[in-house]
């Protein structure tokens, strides 16, 4: 018998095996998640876990318990960064019903509802400590921080439903499409952006979160493609190896709602096709998107590419990579650099007459 279980009352030992061969049998997600070092600190905490839920019985105090849930998740969390908070989260919910299942072997008499009402608060905890989340200052500035924060819920928890929700009802309150797009959506997509950067979300929720905004960014389409044509045009897109296509989409999607001609080429275009594309449309204006500072220099040799090709045309850049520059922009032979698309229209309003 290992040393952490010497001291241990056997009967504990035998219900925590019980316990935890009862997740594996139900969960077989485990089977893949879990190394050997992984299953010995599972079981340790299950053992852990019923020192505090008898703590918390005998004293009958259910934040013992609650708190405790709570600072697990975290640390679990912490400690497999390779999963997702929501599926550490089934991991634990499971746990606590199937402990609640067992509390009769545990406790007796009116201690067994007790830990099986403390059991199901944890579940609400941790639960509801899914996207609970420490953002950045920025993200809690601005208008309609409560909106932008409700919705990164919604992402975080993978609740389409609820995320098409708040928008529909964000755009049925008035709230122009314009402040939807760059308030709500943009800084919501910059602040999963920053938490998948500091490793507090995985790839795939981060993918979740792009992929779900895109379609909810396609509901505004038959508003966006209805507007009167002003005869101008743009092009758009997001440069070199670049899959981080939004920001690209949503200047492409406000232009063409304040009635210009867009066109939008994606992302990962080589810079040939860029031209022959400027070539074919004869755009009053392109804007070209980077995300990721590793792709700089390829827009760079865009912008000198298409300022060779097309000297007079209006070329504008932007996106988050430019932020980690010393203001990069102003060496290279573009128009203007912004990070809003309302801006770049009020820009370009102006200029393109």
């Amino acid at each position: 018998m290992s040393l952490l279980l010497s001291g241990i009352d056997p009967k504990l030992i035998t219900l925590a095996q019980k316990i935890f061969d009862r997740q594996f049998e139900l969960d077989s997600k485990l089977v893949i998640e879990m190394d050997e070092r992984r299953k010995q600190l599972m079981f340790q905490d299950i053992l852990y876990n019923f020192s505090f839920l008898t703590t918390a019985v005998n004293l009958q105090d259910e934040k013992i318990f609650s708190n405790y849930a709570l600072w697990l998740f975290e640390l679990l969390c912490n400690l497999m960064k390779d999963i997702d908070r929501d599926r550490i989260k089934d991991q634990m919910v499971d746990h606590y019903r199937i402990l609640s299942s067992c509390a009769d072997e545990l406790y007796k008499d009116e201690q067994v509802d007790l830990a099986k009402s403390y059991l199901q608060r944890a579940i609400v905890v941790t639960e509801d400590a899914v996207d609970n989340i420490k953002v950045s200052e920025q993200f809690l500035q601005g208008r309609h921080v409560p909106i932008r924060k409700a919705y990164l819920s919604a992402l975080l928890r993978s609740d389409t439903a609820q995320a098409t929700k708040i928008i529909r009802d964000a755009e049925a309150a008035g709230i122009p499409i314009e402040e939807i797009y760059e308030d709500i959506i943009r800084m919501t997509m910059l602040e999963v952006g920053e938490l998948w950067h500091q490793n507090k979300i995985t790839v795939d929720k981060e993918h979740y979160c792009t992929s779900t905004t895109q379609m909810i960014l396609s509901l505004f389409y038959p508003v966006i493609f209805s507007q009167p044509s002003k005869e101008k045009k743009i092009v758009t897109c997001c440069v070199g190896s670049e899959l981080h296509e939004m920001g690209g989409r949503m200047v492409s999607d406000l232009f063409e709602y304040h009635g210009w001609e867009s066109i939008f080429l994606g992302s990962a275009v080589p810079v040939s096709s860029l031209l022959h594309a400027i070539d074919e449309h004869q755009p009053n204006l392109v804007a070209l998107s980077v995300t990721m500072p590793q792709y700089l220099g390829l827009c760079h040799e865009a912008v000198l590419a298409i300022r060779k090709a097309y000297p007079a045309i209006l070329l504008a850049v932007g996106g988050r990579a430019f932020q980690t520059s010393n203001k990069i922009y102003e060496r290279w032979p573009v128009d203007i650099y912004t990070d809003l698309a309302t801006d770049l229209i009020s820009w370009a309003e102006k200029a393109v007459r």
